[in-house]
């Protein structure tokens, strides 16, 4: 290698990546790409600029881009499926697998879906692509395999081996601990087990070795009723059926926990104040702000309003300096154990555990646990700030103020999701600012009120 060649090699991918792509090198580019694990080319195409990327795309045959895209996160797939012409996207499509081919078209703008679809030549895979996409992400035709092994009833034990034998490569990537059988219709009758089909005599008939009326889950069912079933029974997964009872496909224990997962990554980001979807750092600056900022700008009228509270206190607050320091330690405190509340009651929403109706349970209990946790913090910051000023007005103001602070943040943590719930607005974007508010203007004006009641004793 000379000298020339080894610093290209040593420069970072993404830099040889985009040389490659200006000299519309078709076969660095491919090696570069090749040579890099699915993790390495991520974080390639997350580093190459949107110019580039469109570049690339044009480069590349539609089979390779396609490749690509099944090795990259699907932020990332759907980012660059969304740079391309319909017609090349179409193509692209076609040269993925159905299942990753229907995720991405189902995540798209239902224009751009349909633009797509529209440019598919075979009607039949361009139906099938799009039942796959119409499905929600978070149902059994969301998350389902389709590649399923099914058998008809009349079927012998010997047909079925014998059809195994001639697809072992066709069947490589199915699920072939189950087989499940099927009449004339496509309709759901039974399963059958492995055991029961290599132990059973050749000329048996399936249907005499299946389990009639098989547990099956429809298209429509939703993330949190497959949890509630994998969690009863131990299923390694189970076969999904439209509403006239044709098998679909299967769901696997992996995919709902799997789900369930992403589904927790995006309450967290909402929780975040990352709205409008999921944000890269490959997007274009202007989404990305204008995203944040829908969340950031109304956050800054909310504490505009917590401010206003302790502006109404001035002169307490200049007479009593030591004030300022408990100010934010009473409003986080309280805050934190606000956020608890809030985490506990999303989590029984998803679940079905409660309803928006059940405020009354909600509230007793907790306002019994912020009443214990209240006294607790209460004291502990109240005895915190007598041994610092050796003032005991100062510590029953503070101690007083983050002990009923406490309960009123523990409450409104619990009830907010509740109230958001039923108003139809989404817990885990609005309850955050909303508690937060609440508890740093209660917070202030519990401390500064207390205080100027008792001012001539601090």
């Amino acid at each position: 290698m000379s000298e020339t060649e080894a610093l290209e090699e040593s420069a970072p991918r993404h830099k040889r990546l985009t040389e490659a792509v200006a000299a519309r090198d078709l076969e660095s580019s491919r090696r570069i790409i090749n040579e890099a694990s699915a993790d390495d080319q991520r974080r390639i195409i997350s580093q190459l600029d949107l110019a580039v990327r469109e570049q690339l795309c044009e480069l590349l045959p539609p089979e390779e881009i396609a490749g690509l895209l099944e090795h990259l996160a699907e932020p990332q797939a759907i980012e660059i499926l969304e740079e391309l012409p319909a017609e090349i996207a179409a193509d692209v499509v076609e040269n993925m697998s159905a299942e990753i081919g229907g995720d991405l078209l189902r995540e798209l703008n239902p224009k751009d879906t349909e633009a797509i679809l529209a440019e598919i030549e075979n009607a039949a895979e361009s139906d099938d692509l799009r039942e796959r996409a119409s499905y929600h992400w978070e149902s059994a035709g969301g998350l389902m395999s389709h590649h399923v092994l099914s058998f008809p009833l009349d079927a012998t034990v010997a047909d079925v081996l014998a059809d195994l034998e001639t697809n072992a490569e066709k069947y490589h990537d199915a699920d072939v601990q189950y087989f499940f059988v099927v009449d004339d219709d496509q309709r759901l009758t039974g399963v059958l087990s492995m055991r029961s089909l290599v132990l059973g005599r050749r000329s048996l008939p399936i249907k005499s070795l299946m389990i009639p009326d098989p547990i099956s889950v429809t298209v429509h069912t939703t993330l949190e009723e497959l949890e509630d079933l994998f969690e009863e029974k131990n299923y390694l997964g189970l076969p999904a059926v439209d509403e006239e009872g044709k098998l679909k496909g299967i769901v696997s224990r992996r995919a709902v926990t799997e789900a369930l997962s992403e589904h927790q990554t995006e309450d967290y980001l909402k929780a975040s104040g990352i709205v409008g979807g999921e944000e890269l750092r490959s997007m274009p600056l202007k989404d990305r702000c204008l995203r944040r900022l829908a969340w950031l700008g109304p956050n800054i009228l909310l504490n505009l309003l917590a401010a206003s509270v302790i502006a109404s206190y001035e002169d307490t607050l200049a007479a009593v300096i030591a004030l300022a320091v408990f100010l934010p330690m009473v409003s986080d405190m309280s805050g934190c154990s606000g956020n608890q509340a809030v985490a506990v009651s999303i989590r029984e929403l998803t679940l079905g555990i409660i309803q928006p109706r059940d405020y009354t349970r909600v509230l007793i209990k907790e306002g019994l646990l912020g009443l214990t946790n209240g006294l607790v913090l209460g004291l502990i910051l109240g005895t915190i700030a007598f041994f610092w000023k050796g003032s005991f007005f100062l510590a029953l103001v503070i101690g007083s103020a983050l002990a009923l602070n406490t309960v009123l943040s523990v409450v409104l943590g619990g009830l907010i999701p509740l109230v958001l719930k039923r108003f139809k607005a989404d817990p885990a974007l609005a309850s955050g600012p909303i508690l937060t508010t609440c508890t740093d203007m209660c917070g202030f004006f519990l401390v500064l009120n207390l205080a100027t009641i008792v001012i001539q004793q601090l």
